[in-house]
């Protein structure tokens, strides 16, 4: 068994298991190896996942890893914002002396540490920035590391070794074909995400544009996917085809369910994206992925192969309109009040060849 990092000893007598991870559909597919390290390590115990709704959206009967799901009540700092969250005492009253061994896999420990050690728990592991209250066993967040091996570092503290580096998401063929026969889809399916919750990572319409009338012309279909705040890049993208090529371009931005979106995904022969969850959960349902990313995100985010996933970087360092360094990003780097894209000097002919090389190359 390989540990990373300094690792530790199994806990004895646990079978009650609390993964603290909140966020969004990104966060929630970087915690999935982690989870499924701890569930390897712990056969005999629940795993619980406290979280937001999507966390049960996505994963339940997606994966066997996760037994159980708690929605987390509005604290800051741990969950912002939700309608329906549950009351803190709430929380407290299911939660409090129910676990034998709790995980913090939410940030810097700041704010979480404390709400995980709410919990009453024998056992905690978990990061801690430096002036976070320390958990029984942690190791110190330091910003720039890959999430994914954040979290199976903050697992190895309790004994759990990694079973993979990629999040994993169960989808049927059934499934698949499902979704590719609903679509009218006869070969090809390219499917698009334009958005990214931070707008610096958004590369903009038009070069979406530009990889949805290549694909089309090369007799593809396309299927736009995204959440409301997507629906007006959606929307830009869809204006700059011709209506000869409408038949076979599927918006479904801002109208499929969350819980469908992992078929969706997995229906389609490679994904064009940000970085930004629905890149994650493609690349963890098995779709090949094409990802344009702003240089620092990768190392925390990037695709581990190559064979089926690629990256384009954008090396910008500093604020296209202030000029403040960029670089020194994390819980206490300085932040301009500007939002342009950081990502728009990637070329969409790049991307493009690297669509036509994974449609050619890639395994399923």
């Amino acid at each position: 068994m390989q540990l990373i990092g300094n690792g530790g000893e199994r806990f004895d007598g646990v079978r009650e298991i609390a993964v603290l991870r909140g966020g969004g559909l990104g966060d929630l597919m970087f915690a999935v190896p982690a989870i499924e390290a701890l569930a390897a390590a712990y056969p005999e115990a629940r795993v619980t996942l406290l979280g937001v709704p999507l966390a049960r959206s996505v994963l339940d009967g997606r994966t066997d890893a996760v037994h159980a799901f708690e929605e987390l009540p509005l604290v800051p700092g741990v969950r912002e914002s939700g309608e329906g969250a549950p009351s803190l005492a709430d929380f407290d009253a299911r939660t409090h002396g129910r676990f034998d061994l709790a995980v913090q896999l939410h940030g810097g420990g700041r704010n979480s540490n404390p709400f995980l050690l709410r919990l009453g728990a024998l056992h905690t592991v978990g990061t801690a920035t430096e002036d976070a209250e320390v958990l029984e066993r942690w190791v110190r967040y330091v910003y720039y590391q890959h999430e994914v091996l954040r979290g199976l570092e903050v697992v190895s503290l309790a004994g759990a070794a990694p079973v993979t580096l990629d999040p994993r998401v169960r989808v049927s063929d059934e499934e698949r074909l499902a979704v590719r026969e609903r679509l009218g889809v006869t070969d090809r399916l390219v499917a698009i995400h334009p958005g990214a919750t931070d707008p610096r990572r958004r590369w903009s319409p038009e070069r979406f544009a530009a990889v949805a009338l290549a694909r089309l012309r090369a007799g593809d279909d396309v299927v736009l996917v995204g959440d409301a705040t997507d629906v007006p890049a959606a929307g830009a993208i869809r204006a700059a085809l011709p209506d000869e090529l409408a038949d076979r371009l599927h918006d479904r931005t801002g109208e499929l369910p969350l819980s469908d979106l992992p078929a969706v995904l997995a229906a389609a022969d490679v994904l064009v994206g940000n970085d930004s969850g629905p890149r994650h959960l493609a690349l963890a349902v098995g779709t090949p992925t094409v990802g344009v990313f702003w240089f620092g995100n990768v190392v925390n985010a990037g695709p581990v192969d190559r064979g089926r996933h690629r990256v384009h970087l954008s090396y910008v360092t500093r604020c296209p309109v202030c000029g403040i360094d960029v670089t020194q990003v994390g819980w206490t780097a300085e932040r301009c009040e500007h939002d342009p894209s950081y990502v728009d000097e990637v070329e969409p002919a790049a991307v493009l060849a690297d669509v036509a090389d994974l449609l050619a190359t890639a395994r399923r």
